[in-house]
């Protein structure tokens, strides 16, 4: 998979003059760079239309999620029945469970057909993203089988709110663009039942086995992870780390894809301070674990 590295013109102009002229009425300090980057960023979960930039894909199939995740997906999906519960972080348009809760889903997986037989969607989303065909395709299920939740980031949702999980999806999300990685994973542990999976993907990072080089000579990965002396720690390698957790971890062209099953409640994860954020298709982020704890 490609990366784009830069904003299009018009969107990083747009977000430099809504930072200059946000600051230049307040008389306050020019923004940091982190908060510049931080305003790209919030520029491109916004876009819309023609400005949507390359990279940021909100349509993706069920179909690109078997492709895309690792292969038990498939099976953990199948697996669920009616009083089971999935949860798409990262949603875009929720095409993923549209597919699911419709006749797509049969021929994609060879699950159950009847709607009745098949577990309850939740999809998560920044921005909606939801289309006419979101709409049309709730109005006729019963009204808790799918649900559209928009505005807030997962690590801000509750417990209370959200419900227990038996399976999480996370297709190039939150997980690939978070600024607060350990807490998505506390959070994202947090919602799973004992045996649920929190399935996941990386592009253009440092793989478990190692061979791979960033995607762009002279960049770093996307995503890296450094201990205090500045060495790298692979990502799979932190989220093995994390208690009460089996992890597999697989390389599949310039991506790294992750299944998290949770085995006990007792989930404690490595704490990771953010030092470099670039706004991108995902973002460039540095993390350095904090030994110390929290």
């Amino acid at each position: 998979m490609e990366r784009p590295r830069r904003l299009s013109a018009h969107t990083a102009l747009a977000s430099f003059l809504c930072v200059v002229g946000m600051h230049a009425s307040h008389a306050a300090a020019p923004p940091t760079p982190l908060e510049t980057e931080l305003s790209k960023q919030s520029a491109i979960y916004g876009s819309q239309g023609q400005n949507v930039p390359e990279g940021y894909v909100t349509g993706r199939s069920l179909v690109a999620y078997v492709l895309a995740l690792p292969e038990p997906f498939k099976q953990s999906l199948a697996a669920l029945g009616p009083n089971d519960r999935w949860l798409d972080v990262g949603a875009g348009e929720g095409r993923a469970i549209l597919d699911y809760v419709t006749s797509r889903y049969h021929a994609v997986v060879k699950g159950p057909e009847r709607e009745s037989d098949k577990a309850k969607a939740v999809a998560i989303s920044i921005e909606d993203r939801r289309t006419t065909y979101w709409y049309e395709t709730a109005a006729r299920l019963q009204p808790d089988r799918i649900q559209y939740l928009v505005g807030k980031r997962l690590r801000e949702y509750s417990v209370e709110e959200l419900g227990e999980f038996q399976l999480i999806t996370d297709v190039v999300g939150a997980f690939s663009y978070t600024r607060e990685l350990s807490r998505f994973m506390e959070k994202a542990m947090s919602l799973l039942t004992v045996n649920g999976s929190l399935y996941t993907l990386l592009q253009d990072v440092h793989s478990e086995k190692g061979v791979n080089r960033p995607l762009y000579a002279g960049s770093p990965f996307l995503t890296e992870i450094k201990d205090r002396n500045g060495s790298p720690i692979k990502v799979c390698e932190w989220l093995k780390r994390i208690t009460c957790v089996q992890v597999t971890c697989d390389w599949s062209s310039s991506t790294e894809r992750y299944r998290v099953r949770k085995v006990c409640n007792d989930v404690k994860v490595p704490d990771l301070k953010l030092t470099h954020f670039a706004a991108g298709t995902p973002p460039e982020r540095t993390f350095w674990l904090n030994d110390t704890g929290r």
